[in-house]
Parts: structure tokens; C-alpha cells; sequence
């Protein structure tokens, strides 16, 4: 490497760095609904400038690594006033808040609906904020416990943030652990750190989302460094939060042994012991929203309208899993796409695709496999514009699959080049 890239190269990461800066700074002080204008151009430049900073990763190695220090401490200021502002974006920490003060109190979330006469003198300021008061929580095991933890520490919704964000450090330091472990350059950290979705969605949404990639994350590096146990027991975790990361079971077929897989299943089990004595299965209102709610999910809505039926849930699950085959065969077990695709396939196919559902995708973005679903997270952002629901669905589904395109194509001239040289 020449040593103008070396020197070069880090400050221009550093240089767009600044720009992202800037943009989320720029939207964590201007409301969206009063400045709809400049959140478009703050998401966009931000989404791009991210998007330029990728292609730059790959310039240089191992070294530099007090600019990289730099580079993580400003991504950390740019987490601060999202942080310490209201969420703007969505209203999911209510309900968290919510969840883990019932439970605090000795109330089953899966059975409470906030709306209810009898339970509205357990509400506080903040709870009163959440969406679909008039419904029991959907989310599993771990996530509920998360909140009950952090409720009972803090009940506000800056400690339940707080608590995400601290998901999101962790997060950091376990993938350049990872990218260490499978000798791969530690800059590759701010694919992850440096992506706008991120700070949005964890920092300034507070999504639980986070917590789970952690589990992701801590399950993939494990598996690399031979901890088999952990892994399991992370992988129970993630799906505990959430049960998207289901569709990766695949990846762990033959890399963990049937005790590890029997540990993984209890733990998994023994996250719902609080909520079983209740008389009926603990999943709230997870049926309600597969069965009607439909957000930005064109393909599933697409199928429904031909087949209008409740077994197309499993369509997602099937092709998911599917892919997680696929890889488990096709990657190296270090390989980051083995993780992402599976994932984004399942979310390509899903009946609702909220904005932070790609924070499981965040870790895994650092190889040029996977540019097409960093374009993704962060056009997925055009969900906040105030635009119609058509053309934000043109801008984040077309940028996607243009960069698959482009990707296919440069694939295809790099082959044709190899065939001709030889």
C-alpha cells in the first residue's frame, strides 16, 4: 500500500465522518414534522456520505489506529443529543417503559392492555405517549425482562435509551473483537458505528432491536473463537429478544454440539418460567400484528392480494431459511454475509418492515456482499419523509436493488476480466 493512500485515505474517512456529524446533529435539533425539507436532506447526505465512507474502508489496514479512536469518539457525540432528546421517530420506548414498570408491579404484559379502565392509574407522564394502548405487548421473553431490569433501576425512558445505547457500545466492542479474531482490518468497526440507522434508531429511538443484534454479534464471534456454549447461549438470547434471528438456526448446524443446542433450548425456555403461570401461551398481541399489520412491505402485500390467506406468514420463514442453508454451505463460518443475507431475505418478505428492523443487519455490513443492504438500512430511512407511501417505497426499494444490480454487474466484468487474462 502506497503511503499516500495510508495518510490520505484515513482523513478522508474522518472528513465525511464529520459531514454525518453534522446531519445528526442537524436532525436531533429541528424537528421533522416542522422541517420536513431539512430531514430529507439531512437523512440523504448523511445516507451518502456514509455510503462513500464504506468504499474507503478497504484502502487501508491495521494501522491508524488513534484516527480510528477519533473517528469512534465521534460517533459517540453525535449519539449524545439524540439521547438526551424526546424519540421523534417512533413511540416503541413507551411501550417498553411501560412493560417494565407492570411487571415491576406484578402485572402480566401479555395479558394488560394499557387502555383498559382498570389499569389507567398505572400509567405515568411518559406511558401515556405509547401507540396501541389498546393491545398487550408483542414482544418475547428477553426483551421483556430487559425492560423489567431496566425499569427497576431507572423508570424513565433516558435510562431505558440510556441502556440501549450502552447495547450499542458493547456492540462496537465485540465486533472489533470479532474483526481482530478473523484478521480483517478494525476500521471495519465503523461500517457499523458510523451507520446514520444506528444512531437514529438506538440512541434516539431507544429500539430493543439493538440488544438483540448484540446477541447476533456475540454468537457469530464466539463461534469463530471456538465458544461454542456462548454461542448458544447467545443465539437463545437474540431470539428471545426478538424471533427474527430464528431464520439463522441453519448456521449453527454442525458448529455447535447437541449439548450446546439442548443448553441453548433451555434457556430460551426459562426466559418465559415468569410469564407461563398465567393460564395461557405468553405472546400478547404478536397474532394480531402478523394477521393486520401491513407497513411498507410491497412484496407481502403484493402476495396477499393473490392469496389471500394466513399461512403466507410462513413465505418469509421459508425463504429465510432457505438462504440460511444456503450460506451455512457457500460462507466461511467468519463471513458476515452468512449472517446478513438470511436476515434480509426474511425482511424482503415480511408482512411489516419498520425502519429499526435492519438494526439486525447493522454488524454485518463491512464486505462488499453486503453494500447492497447498507444501502438498504439507510434508504430505509425515507420511511420518516412526509411523502406519499408510494414514492418512499420507489426510493428504498429502488436504491436497494440498484446497488444488487450494480453489484451483479461489476461481479460479471470481474469474471470476464479473469477469463481474459488467462
Amino acid at each position: 500500500m502506497r503511503l499516500k493512500d495510508e495518510i490520505l485515505a484515513p482523513a478522508a474517512v474522518l472528513c465525511w465522518g464529520l459531514v454525518i456529524a453534522g446531519c445528526i446533529f442537524g436532525i436531533s435539533f429541528f424537528d421533522r414534522r416542522t422541517y420536513p425539507l431539512l430531514f430529507i436532506a439531512c437523512t440523504v447526505l448523511a445516507a451518502l456520505s456514509y455510503l462513500r465512507t464504506l468504499r474507503l474502508l478497504g484502502r487501508f489496514g491495521v494501522g491508524n489506529n488513534r484516527v480510528l479512536a477519533l473517528c469512534l469518539v465521534l460517533a459517540a457525540a453525535w449519539r449524545v443529543p439524540l439521547l438526551l432528546t424526546p424519540p421523534r421517530l417512533s413511540t416503541d420506548v413507551y411501550r417498553y417503559l411501560w412493560d417494565g414498570r407492570i411487571q415491576r408491579l406484578g402485572y402480566d404484559p401479555y395479558t394488560v392492555v394499557p387502555a383498559k379502565r382498570e389499569f389507567r392509574q398505572l400509567h405515568t407522564v411518559e406511558t401515556r405517549l405509547m401507540y396501541r394502548q389498546d393491545l398487550p405487548t408483542p414482544y418475547p421473553a428477553a426483551a421483556e425482562l430487559f425492560f423489567r431490569t431496566v425499569a427497576t433501576v431507572n423508570e424513565s425512558v433516558l435510562a431505558m435509551k440510556a441502556a440501549i445505547l450502552l447495547c450499542d457500545a458493547a456492540l462496537v466492542a465485540v465486533l472489533l473483537t470479532w474483526l481482530v479474531a478473523s484478521r480483517r482490518s478494525p476500521w471495519l468497526v465503523l461500517a457499523y458505528a458510523w451507520n446514520p440507522l444506528v444512531a437514529l434508531e438506538g440512541a434516539g429511538n431507544g429500539h430493543v432491536d439493538l440488544l438483540g443484534a448484540l446477541c447476533l454479534v456475540v454468537t457469530a464471534a464466539s463461534l469463530v473463537r471456538g465458544r461454542r456454549t456462548i454461542a448458544s447461549i447467545a443465539f437463545a438470547l437474540g431470539v428471545g429478544v426478538k424471533f427474527l434471528p430464528l431464520m439463522l438456526a441453519p448456521l449453527l448446524w454442525r458448529r455447535i454440539r447437541v449439548r450446546d443446542a439442548a443448553l441453548g433450548a433451555t434457556v430460551f425456555a426459562a426466559l418465559y418460567i415468569p410469564f407461563i403461570g398465567y393460564g395461557r401461551l405468553p405472546l400478547g398481541s404478536l397474532g394480531v400484528y402478523l394477521a393486520y399489520w401491513r407497513v411498507n412491505a410491497p412484496v407481502y402485500s403484493a402476495l396477499e392480494s393473490v392469496f389471500p390467506t394466513a399461512g403466507l406468514i410462513v413465505v418469509p420463514i421459508a425463504f429465510g431459511l432457505a438462504v440460511a442453508f444456503w450460506t451455512r454451505w457457500h460462507f466461511a463460518l467468519e463471513s458476515p454475509e452468512a449472517w446478513a443475507w438470511p436476515v434480509a431475505v426474511t425482511l424482503f418478505f415480511a408482512p411489516a418492515i419498520f425502519p429499526w428492523y435492519f438494526l439486525w443487519l447493522t454488524p454485518f455490513l463491512f464486505t462488499s456482499c453486503t453494500f447492497p443492504l447498507a444501502v438498504w438500512t439507510v434508504s430505509s430511512l425515507s420511511a420518516y419523509w412526509w411523502l406519499p407511501s408510494w414514492s418512499t417505497t420507489v426510493v428504498q426499494y429502488g436504491t436497494a436493488l440498484g446497488a444488487v444490480g450494480w453489484m451483479l454487474v461489476q461481479s460479471v466484468g470481474a469474471r470476464r476480466a479473469m477469463r481474459s487474462s488467462v
